[in-house]
């Protein structure tokens, strides 16, 4: 029995000890150096187009909940006909500048992240 306040006895096996794989060395080919730029200016691009599309999104949606509620089509569609209270509901100014301050939030946050946008 050994004493626990020993520490382990080392013995060698033979084996090569293993490297973490940040130690070990990488050489990268000529071939994958330009898949690798393809593959970032194809990231790249498909980055600016997310980043286009969001903010053309907040905005759309942003500038119809801003105007959409204060418009007659808002409380007099077929959808709440048949549901009066939900109608009277829907027509409270209180509902109205929710929706409009919901939608003025949407668009500065699209507008946000066009600013924020950086590339690396």
């Amino acid at each position: 029995m050994s004493d626990p306040k020993l520490p382990f006895a080392t013995e060698s096996t033979g084996l090569e000890e293993i490297k973490p794989v940040s130690e070990v060395p990488v050489r990268p080919s000529a071939p994958s150096l330009a898949a690798g730029r393809s593959a970032s200016a194809a990231h790249v691009w498909l980055r600016r187009i997310g980043v286009l599309l969001f903010v053309f999104l907040c905005a759309t949606v942003g500038v119809m909940l801003i105007m959409l509620p204060w418009r007659p089509e808002w409380t007099e569609n077929h959808l709440l006909f048949p549901y009066p209270t939900l109608r009277s509901i829907f027509g409270s100014g209180f509902v109205r500048g929710v929706c409009t301050g919901l939608g003025f939030l949407n668009v500065w946050v699209g507008f946000q992240e066009a600013i924020q946008y950086r590339e690396d």
